[in-house]
């Protein structure tokens, strides 16, 4: 770890500022926000991470989770997920929410650990993680040493041939299949962007992951109104029982109209470079009646366009079968 100084923010405007002052250093901006800390330190401690200062936002009031007068749900930027997961509303509303935040490290780091920086958390690749290797995302045009490496734990959807890196979180597959929207402040104002559009593909570019700028501070994230009748859950799978990350993960809300099914969303992690939409299995879904063939069909849907690699292409059966039980889970079918 490199030397660098800690500044503490009194206000929005204040950490705005003291970001987009900062120029773009080689493994990224050179003033970074700190709050739980527990993916920024982690990567500073590689030397992934070299910022010459931390902003300390921890002291921002932006650690509420309340109710919207639209009806849906606004959890702020700096609310932890340990705190996000045991809400009332989220545990009676969002369920799958709470079910994918549970899911994900261990209790101390959910303790600390915050939405928006769980919205920006890095790729466990370990390419990414190891400065003697190239990589395209920690350095731009330096190659991929996981297409042809190590690649048993990376993506097979929105791959490109400059990364094929996967998108680690839960929170944030949860968040997809439940529409949120991304608050975002910055030098331009205040702007709000859907999950969907968030998240960059690598393209030729896999060091760009967001549409953030330099200065743009996420304040807080909305979720609308649920779905009257939806029911919804998140299903994981992975190496070990815990502390793990997903092969294969599946965010589903459904609602039925006896064997119908009239509303349905769908999203994977463990195998996108970005937390992964499969509308595809909606279309598929959508008026159809909830069985296991039609679960299926739409799953493979859902994985028509997956590119394996090396060492990962059991991904595909796996995830096909993690959608598939997912969907029986909330229908609730036999």
């Amino acid at each position: 770890m490199e030397l660098f100084q800690l500044v503490t923010a009194q206000t929005i405007s204040d950490a705005i500022q003291a970001q987009a002052r900062s120029a773009t250093a080689q493994n990224g901006a050179d003033v970074r926000f700190i709050a739980g800390g527990t993916n920024l330190v982690d990567y500073m401690k590689l030397n992934v991470e070299r910022p010459r200062q931390l902003v300390d936002i921890n002291g921002l009031p932006l650690d509420k989770v309340e109710k919207t007068a639209e009806g849906g749900l606004r959890i702020g930027a700096l609310a932890r997920n340990a705190d996000v997961a045991q809400d009332a509303i989220v545990k009676e509303s969002y369920a799958v929410l709470s079910e994918a935040l549970l899911s994900g490290a261990s209790p101390q780091l959910r303790n600390m650990a915050t939405t928006a920086g769980n919205l920006l958390q890095k790729t466990r690749c370990v390419y990414y993680r190891d400065t003697a290797s190239a990589c395209n995302k920690r350095q731009a045009g330096s190659g991929c040493s996981a297409i042809g490496g190590y690649n048993r734990m990376l993506a097979i959807l929105g791959t490109s041939d400059h990364c094929i890196a996967t998108n680690p979180s839960d929170q944030n597959v949860a968040l997809t299949a439940l529409e949120a929207v991304i608050h975002i402040e910055g030098r331009n104002g205040q702007r709000s962007v859907p999950i969907s559009e968030f998240y960059l593909l690598p393209g030729s570019t896999p060091e760009r992951e967001t549409v953030l700028q330099p200065g743009d501070l996420i304040t807080h994230i909305t979720l609308p109104a649920p779905v009257a009748g939806a029911k919804s859950a998140y299903l994981k799978l992975r190496d070990r029982a815990s502390y793990e990350f997903a092969l294969a993960s599946a965010a589903i809300v459904m609602k039925q109209d006896g064997e119908r099914i009239r509303y349905v969303r769908v999203a994977m992690g463990g195998v996108g470079t970005r937390p992964w939409r499969a509308v595809e299995a909606e279309k598929m879904l959508l008026g159809k009646a909830a069985t296991a063939e039609n679960f299926r069909a739409a799953a493979d849907a859902a994985l028509h366009g997956a590119r394996p690699q090396s060492q990962n292409g059991f991904k595909v059966e796996l995830a096909k079968r993690c959608l598939t039980h997912a969907m029986r889970q909330v229908s609730q079918i036999a």
